[in-house]
C-alpha cells in the first residue's frame, strides 16, 4: 500500500515537472516568435540571424515573458500535481486540454503574444526597421501633448470626435432599434418581406455602403438634388453642401446664426463637424437595424399575458410600452449600448474610406489615427507610440463599458 502510495506520489510529480516544462518551453517559443526585433530582409534571412536578433534586442522581452511562463507553469503544475492521484479527474483535465489545446496555441501565438508584443513595443521608438529604444511612458505622455500644445492635437481631437460619435449615435440607433422592433413585432401586412428590407442595410458591405453614401453626399449628388427641390416648392433656393468636405461644427454654425464666431484655437467648442455628421447618419443607417433583430428576439420572449393584464386594468399603449415592454428589455438595451459604444469608439472603415481624416482632422478617429501613425501613411512610422494610443483607447473603451453596466444592468435579474 505505502508502495502504490510512493509510486502515486512520483508519477504525480513527474507529471506536474513535465506540465511545468511544457508550458515554460511553449509560451518562451512564442515569446520568441513574437519578440521585438529590427526587421527587413536582413534580419529574416535565416533562423540564426533572426535570433541573433532577438539576443541583440529583446532581452529584456524575453526576461519578463520567462517570469510570467514559469508563474504560470507553477500554478498549472500545482494543478495536475493535485488532480494526478485521481483516475477519472485525470483523464477529464488531459482530455479536455487535449480538445483545447490547438485553440490555445492560436490564441497564444496570434492573440495574447501579439498584444505583449504591442504592450511592449509602447514603451519604446520603433519603427519596424531599426531596433526598439526604451523611451518609457514618454509615448503616453505625447498621445496627451494636445492639452497643451495645440500643434499636437490629433490624438486628442480623436477623443473627441469620437466622444459626440458616441454621444449621438448610440442613443438615437438604440431608440430607432427599440421602434422598428416594435413596429415589425406587431400585426401588420407582409410582416416578414418589410423585415427583410429593414435589415437589408446591415448585411450589406459597409465598403459598399459607405461607396454608395460618398457618391450621395457629392455636391452634385442626389441628397442636395433632394433638398434643392423639395425647399423649391416653398421658394427657398439650396446652396449645394459639400457634405463630406465641411468641417464647420454644429455648434459653430449655432453660434453663426447668431453673429457670433468660433476662433481656429478654439475647435474644441465647435461640435461635431458636418463631415461628421454625415458620417454619423450613415453609421446610424447601417447599424440600427442589426439592433432592431436583437430587440425584435427579446420582444417575442415577452409573455403577451402581461400586455393584457395591463390593459384591463386600464393601462393604454403607451404605459405598457413604457412599463411592460422597456423594463423586460433592459438585459437587451444594456448589451445595445455596450456594443454600440464599443463600435462607435473604435469606428475606421467609414472614415477611412470616406474622410481619411477629414476635413481639418474633423472626422479623425483613434483607430484611424492609429492605423496611420502604425504605417506611417501620413509621416514617419512609429509603432510604438501608435500602441500607446490602442491601449489608451482599450483603457477608454473598458471604463465606458464598466460605468454603463453599472448603470444600467441593475435590476436586470428581475426579468
Amino acid at each position: 500500500m505505502q508502495q502504490q502510495i510512493k509510486s502515486s506520489r512520483w508519477g504525480a510529480n513527474l507529471a506536474a515537472l513535465a506540465t511545468f516544462v511544457g508550458i515554460v518551453a511553449v509560451i518562451m517559443v512564442i515569446a520568441v516568435l513574437n519578440a521585438p526585433t529590427k526587421g527587413g530582409p536582413q534580419v529574416m534571412a535565416s533562423a540564426q540571424t533572426y535570433l541573433a536578433e532577438v539576443k541583440k534586442t529583446a532581452l529584456p522581452f524575453l526576461g519578463i515573458m520567462a517570469v510570467l511562463s514559469i508563474a504560470l507553469g507553477v500554478v498549472v503544475a500545482r494543478v495536475v500535481r493535485r488532480t494526478w492521484p485521481n483516475e477519472r479527474k485525470r483523464k477529464e483535465l488531459f482530455t479536455a486540454y487535449a480538445f483545447i489545446t490547438p485553440y490555445l496555441l492560436v490564441t497564444l501565438t496570434f492573440t495574447i503574444g501579439v498584444l505583449l508584443f504591442s504592450l511592449w513595443i509602447s514603451f519604446t521608438q520603433y519603427n519596424i526597421f531599426t531596433s526598439p529604444i526604451w523611451i518609457g511612458i514618454q509615448n503616453y505622455i505625447d498621445a496627451f501633448k494636445g492639452f497643451v500644445d495645440p500643434t499636437q492635437k490629433a490624438f486628442i481631437q480623436s477623443l473627441y470626435n469620437v466622444f459626440w460619435y458616441s454621444l449621438i449615435v448610440v442613443p438615437i440607433q438604440t431608440v430607432l432599434a427599440i421602434l422598428l422592433a416594435v413596429l415589425l413585432n406587431g400585426p401588420m401586412r407582409l410582416r416578414n418581406f418589410w423585415r427583410t428590407i429593414f435589415y437589408s442595410p446591415s448585411v450589406t458591405s459597409s465598403v459598399v455602403i459607405t461607396l454608395i453614401f460618398i457618391w450621395m453626399y457629392q455636391q452634385a449628388g442626389y441628397i442636395n438634388y433632394l433638398f434643392a427641390q423639395v425647399l423649391g416648392l416653398i421658394g427657398v433656393t439650396w446652396q449645394p453642401i459639400s457634405w463630406l468636405g465641411d468641417p464647420r461644427g454644429l455648434i459653430e454654425l449655432i453660434v453663426n446664426a447668431f453673429g457670433g464666431t468660433i476662433q481656429y484655437t478654439q475647435w474644441y467648442f465647435k461640435g461635431p463637424s458636418i463631415a461628421w455628421m454625415a458620417i454619423m447618419f450613415q453609421n446610424i443607417y447601417t447599424t440600427a437595424p442589426t439592433f432592431m433583430i436583437m430587440f425584435l428576439a427579446a420582444l417575442q420572449d415577452i409573455s403577451p399575458t402581461l400586455s393584457e393584464a395591463a390593459a384591463i386594468d386600464g393601462a393604454n399603449s403607451w404605459q405598457r410600452f413604457i412599463h411592460i415592454t422597456i423594463p423586460m428589455l433592459r438585459p437587451i438595451i444594456l448589451l445595445v449600448v455596450v456594443l454600440g459604444t464599443i463600435g462607435t469608439l473604435q469606428v475606421f472603415d467609414q472614415v477611412y474610406l470616406a474622410t481619411s481624416g477629414g476635413p481639418l482632422g474633423t472626422s479623425t478617429t483613434p483607430v484611424f489615427l492609429v492605423y496611420t501613425t502604425a504605417l506611417g501613411t501620413t509621416g514617419p512610422i512609429e509603432m510604438g507610440f501608435a500602441s500607446a494610443m490602442a491601449f489608451i483607447l482599450a483603457v477608454i473603451i473598458f471604463a465606458f463599458t464598466f460605468v454603463q453596466r453599472r448603470m444600467l444592468e441593475r435590476g436586470t435579474e428581475l426579468y
